[in-house]
């Protein structure tokens, strides 16, 4: 624990200043706070929640506008998801990459591709916010570059499945290597030269604080004049110190995704119970802190069917073994949050090695669907018979035998497997069976039933036939020990619902009316469902300018 702890403070010295960000527990109640009574500590024009993409964005968007900007953060280092990520951006219609490559593009035809096609997401979009989106992604692209992102040239990309030309520019990797959290991907590359400028700029960034809550003039009207926070220790925990930061002009939240709160996801999805992970949550935490806290002062959700509409990376059939296991994540040991993921997981090259098992020990689909088949998750999900256990699909495991990790090329030790809860070996399928002890598992798995199903579908290798999910010519026989189970329970990658904002970025109640001084950007916000950077960017950006623009004292 003391290397890895060594680890993680190394990194802040290299990487990172000191915050606050945007945390909470799922059910977590933000406290009503008196606004007369509140002692502030700090005072600015701007106070920013949540250093991710939307929140770095309007912090320095305000910072530029000449406003003093407080960006705070809950984790150890700037960045959110948005670190994490490919870090291809939604952003064209004739940006000066696209030009330079010979591209021609149109705001027009972004705002068709993006917005109109008939895809079940585009559906329930708001469309004045999507084509502010739209009329502001140039400016939006030109103001990252300007803050020292570094594109990769677009000469010779093909069109990515949503466009009629290319777009979705990616930034350059991040040369210093000890401040990449994941090699494989480019997240470092937008993230690191944007928390640069804005410090060369003079925000101010506070790590390791979380909002506790929203501060209004009172309790559901006037203006939001500040935040209360506490400071977290590296596990998130609340600590004793706590800081009340006056913003004389505005607010700004930006803290992502509520794919790590049970109950919040619920309210759009209940079959998302607690088997099902959040995608990065090992890095921040991803519990609709914003939004509860909003939803506190009179806020209204906005946009919430397009929170189901399955179209696009609500889950995600990843990584095997580990807890959180998005499939394009694979954090090395040496990765400052280690401490907290605890095993790099799996990565299955062929899921003809595996057969997929719910914790009932039987098969329920195709184990080569893939990563976003959503009658796979709508399989994953289904109800499996027990009257303990109606919401949810239960965990599931993947099952393979020695043969398997050998083709495969896996180690199954330590750290590329958690053995505490998410990985069981054993030297028969009802000893695995008996060995599975995970607290999501709430029933003991039937070994004989795991029996059953590992024999019968030797039998479909025999016979070149999968006579039950029509899996393509079941190629393995599972039969040579030892056996092994490791955790393959989908994840929670995305929300695209959040609160209502306008095309100013600011947060509106549910009489359609401004809460003054609120603003929300990202994935917090609800109403346009893009999966992407770009929507975090541009409305960070819009909400940076108007908070600073705000004349009211």
């Amino acid at each position: 624990m003391d290397a890895k702890n060594k680890t993680r403070r190394d990194f802040v010295k290299t990487g990172a200043a000191a915050g606050v960000g945007a945390a909470v527990v799922a059910g977590f109640a933000p406290e009503r706070v008196n606004a007369q009574e509140i002692v502030w500590d700090r005072e600015v024009d701007v106070v920013v929640v949540g250093a991710g993409a939307g929140g770095m964005a309007a912090a320095i968007a305000a910072r530029d506008e000449g406003a003093s900007v407080v960006l705070i953060e809950q984790n150890f280092d700037i960045g959110g998801r948005a670190i994490l990520s490919g870090a291809a951006v939604y952003l064209g219609g004739g940006t000066s990459l696209q030009r330079a490559a010979g591209i021609e593009d149109s705001l027009e035809q972004v705002f068709y591709d993006w917005c109109l096609q008939d895809r079940p997401r585009n559906r329930y979009n708001d469309r004045e916010l999507a084509w502010t989106y739209v009329e502001k992604s140039i400016e939006t692209f030109d103001f990252l570059a300007a803050n020292g992102v570094d594109w990769e040239s677009l000469e010779g990309r093909s069109p990515d499945r949503l466009d009629s030309v290319p777009r979705r520019p990616t930034p350059r990797q991040w040369p210093i290597e000890s401040e990449v959290i994941v090699p494989s991907q480019k997240g470092s590359g937008l993230m690191r030269p944007l928390a640069k400028s804005a410090r060369e700029k003079g925000v101010v960034i506070l790590l390791q604080h979380k909002m506790t809550s929203f501060v209004r003039e009172q309790p559901t009207s006037g203006r939001v004049i500040g935040i209360t926070a506490v400071e977290v220790d590296e596990w998130f925990k609340p600590q004793d110190q706590t800081t009340n930061i006056r913003a004389r002009k505005g607010v700004i939240f930006a803290t992502g995704t509520h794919a790590g709160n049970v109950e919040f996801r619920r309210i759009f999805d209940p079959r998302l119970t607690e088997e099902y992970q959040a995608h990065g949550d090992g890095w921040v935490q991803l519990n609709a802190d914003g939004p509860i806290a909003a939803l506190a002062i009179g806020a209204s959700l906005w946009g919430t069917a397009i929170q189901t509409n399955e179209a696009d990376a609500q889950l995600s059939k990843g990584r095997l073994a580990t807890r959180s296991n998005y499939h394009a994540l694979a954090f090395p040991p040496s990765a400052p949050n280690f401490f907290r993921e605890k095993a790099t997981g799996l990565s299955v090259r062929n899921w003809q090695n595996v057969v997929l098992v719910k914790e009932n020990g039987l098969r329920f689909y195709d184990e080569t669907a893939g990563i976003r088949d959503y009658e796979y998750f709508a399989a994953a999900m289904a109800w499996t018979g027990d009257l303990k256990k109606l919401n949810g699909g239960g965990p599931i495991w993947a099952i393979f035998d020695a043969d398997g990790v050998e083709r495969e090329g896996w180690n199954v030790m330590p750290p590329d497997v958690d053995p505490d809860g998410y990985f069981y070996t054993a030297d028969t399928l009802e000893e695995l069976a008996a060995n599975i002890d995970n607290k999501y598992q709430w029933r003991p798995m039937p070994g004989a039933a795991l029996r059953e199903t590992v024999e019968r579908y030797n039998s479909f290798v025999d016979s070149g036939v999968d006579h039950d999910f029509k899996k393509p010519t079941p190629r393995y026989k599972i039969q040579r020990p030892p056996f092994y189970a490791a955790w393959a329970t989908p994840c929670v990658h995305e929300s695209y619902a959040g609160v209502r904002i306008n095309t100013k970025a600011q947060v509106m109640d549910m009489n359609a009316e401004v809460i003054p001084g609120l603003y929300a950007a990202g994935e917090a916000a609800g109403g346009y469902g893009q999966h992407g950077l770009g929507r975090c960017f541009v409305y960070g950006r819009i909400a940076g300018i108007d908070a600073a623009r705000n004349s009211a004292a």
